[in-house]
């Protein structure tokens, strides 16, 4: 580390540097395409995170749609808002009955699975919708609700070319890995849970 004092000048003529290089990697990206996103990993924030992907694209103008999976039975904010102020722009299918340890019933999990996917290839059928959310459809394909060979093709043989596609959940399959353009793993760092805290509203739902 160098023990010279940063001063404006080298600062400005560091930053300088930084933006020419920049700008000649930002040059050679001239691909644009329909991305299939993974959002996985034990952490907080899968959902979240897509979620505030649809508010981008609300806030573009841009149509889409959410298939929430699994938790559909749940009153959270994220439903309330786009479905009380965005319907016009975003479609909202919520078709889980909740986790499995709440319904106990497999051929009833398997059911409304098969509806939320079938929603699903719906909307990811239609070129004007150009983000499509399947929340928590990663446990769904875990658990063995859906084939997994049968998402992931038709994923790469339907989706339209400019469609994004969202898929959350933790343990998400490697194929479905291999194949996403872009994955994130959040990493469970701390979670309040473990300290007797009960999920908090605003924060979890």
């Amino acid at each position: 580390m160098s023990d010279k004092p940063v001063t404006d000048e080298r600062h400005t003529a560091k930053m300088a540097k930084k933006k020419a290089a920049r700008d000649k990697i930002m040059a050679g990206k001239t691909v644009e395409k329909g991305l299939i996103i993974v959002h996985t990993g034990a952490g907080k924030g899968k959902s979240s995170s897509g979620f505030g992907m649809i508010l981008r694209c609300v806030a573009h103008g841009m149509p889409c749609a959410v298939v929430q999976f699994i938790k559909g039975a749940w009153d959270t904010g994220e439903r309330r808002l786009l479905t009380t102020h965005f319907g016009e722009l975003c479609q909202f299918h919520a078709m889980g009955e909740g986790f499995t340890w709440e319904t106990q019933d497999r051929a009833r999990d398997i059911s409304a699975a098969r509806a939320g996917w079938e929603k699903a290839k719906e909307l990811i059928r239609d070129p004007k919708i150009r983000m499509v959310l399947l929340d928590e459809i990663n446990i769904a394909l875990r658990y063995e609700y859906l084939p997994l060979d049968e998402v992931l093709g038709f994923l790469q043989s339907e989706k339209p070319d400019m469609t994004h596609v969202v898929l959350t959940g933790r343990n998400a399959a490697e194929g479905l890995i291999e194949m996403a353009d872009l994955v994130t793993e959040m990493t469970l760092v701390k979670h309040p849970f473990r300290s007797g805290i009960k999920a908090q509203v605003g924060v979890e739902f």
